[in-house]
């Protein structure tokens, strides 16, 4: 099957899947971090998507099974490992997300991102 110029997702102009998330209570730590995702594209193996993210301040647990690029496009989170290590990002930040990771997010003020991730199918 070939693809055309007419299956390549244009953020903002293909149509998205909208998300309403929250972590689980017990996962909860601070504030109410409510968000939302507005997925773009995901593969025909369900492994690999790509949309735009937004969450509001709070902090909760986070395990991650996916690797998962970001690339913040507004507010300030904080990331803490098990041991914790932190690390801040602002508006213009890059970066990836390993599977694997076990720790906290923080959203410090209204955070949006760019997000594409892969889960390997097990």
């Amino acid at each position: 099957m070939s693809i055309a110029i007419a299956d390549v997702a244009v953020f903002g102009e293909t149509p998205s899947e909208e998300f309403t998330i929250r972590p689980d209570a017990d996962r909860i730590l601070a504030g109410s971090p409510d968000q939302t995702a507005w997925n773009y594209f995901t593969d025909r193996t369900g492994q690999f998507s790509t949309g735009i993210w937004e969450g509001a301040p709070g902090v909760w647990r986070v395990v991650f099974t996916e690797n998962e690029f970001c690339h913040l496009m507004s507010g300030t989170v904080v990331v803490r490992d098990e041991a914790g290590g932190e690390r801040t990002f602002r508006a213009g930040s890059s970066f990836v997300m390993p599977a694997g990771f076990v720790g906290t997010w923080e959203v410090v003020e209204t955070a949006r991102k760019l997000y594409a991730t892969f889960e390997a199918a097990l």
